[in-house]
């Protein structure tokens, strides 16, 4: 029968030499909230045309869902988090091609999805694959993380919806995958808001629904272990 290691030594005998760096989900949720919440309100129809906006639109996607989020997913790496750089890294490599996309739209270099069926359906492939990985996300975030995992199901879903609505001409389910993006911008918001908080209180204060024997209740102290089972004393793996 197996039985647990005696960690007693490396309790006693540890010393921790780190460079701690903040959260990086933190930044890439920030810039994935705000860059989603502008393209996906575009998308509803709460404001601009298909003319000017492209142009509006184009760097602020371009930098703050792309470098912001390939950021946090480079740096996700030393967090030795996964899912983060997974995640981070599609969604931020699409807005970098989405900020480029727009700014050539914009400068009527290439037609836009409202005006080409064709490029609508090529953008419509394009979700299928953000699709596919955001879905992965959300089962992987299971394990961890309620709040993250809410945030890819809303964006699984709206990115499912985006590509049937492109690739098959429905408007109406362009609305409605608009309406889940939005969502997914909300909890984005609500989660890297709750990690702000977290590390600055010293506290939970916002609950994100951390899987395991992760405080979640309000004015909680956050667990910092030591992951002896990873041969890393001293390193803690995520974020």
């Amino acid at each position: 029968m197996a039985t647990a290691p005696d960690l007693a030594f490396w309790r006693e005998h540890t010393h921790i030499n780190l460079s701690p760096i903040a959260a990086p989900s933190i930044l890439g949720l920030f810039g994935f909230a705000a860059s989603t919440f502008m393209v996906a309100a575009n998308m509803a129809g709460w404001f601009g045309d298909n003319t000017t906006t492209p142009l509006l639109l184009a760097p602020f996607a371009f930098a703050f869902g792309g470098i912001a989020q390939l950021l946090a997913a480079m740096w996700s790496y030393r967090a030795r988090d996964p899912l983060a750089t997974a995640v981070q890294g599609a969604w931020g490599a699409f807005w970098f091609g989405y900020g480029l996309f727009q700014l050539f739209v914009g400068l009527g270099g290439l037609p836009g999805i409202a005006a080409s069926p064709l490029a609508a359906t090529a953008f419509g492939f394009w979700f299928i694959g953000l699709a596919a990985i955001t879905w992965t996300g959300f089962f992987g975030a299971l394990a961890e993380n309620a709040s993250v995992a809410l945030v890819l199901l809303a964006l699984a879903a709206g990115s499912t919806l985006l590509a049937i609505a492109l690739i098959g001409s429905f408007p109406t389910i362009e609305t409605i995958a608009a309406y889940f993006l939005l969502a997914s911008a909300v909890l984005a918001w609500y989660t890297a808001s709750a990690m702000v908080l977290e590390a600055t209180y010293k506290r939970v204060i916002l609950p994100m629904g951390k899987i395991g024997p992760a405080p979640n209740k309000p004015g909680a102290i956050p667990r910092q272990p030591i992951q002896y089972e990873f041969g890393d004393p001293g390193i803690k793996a995520g974020q």
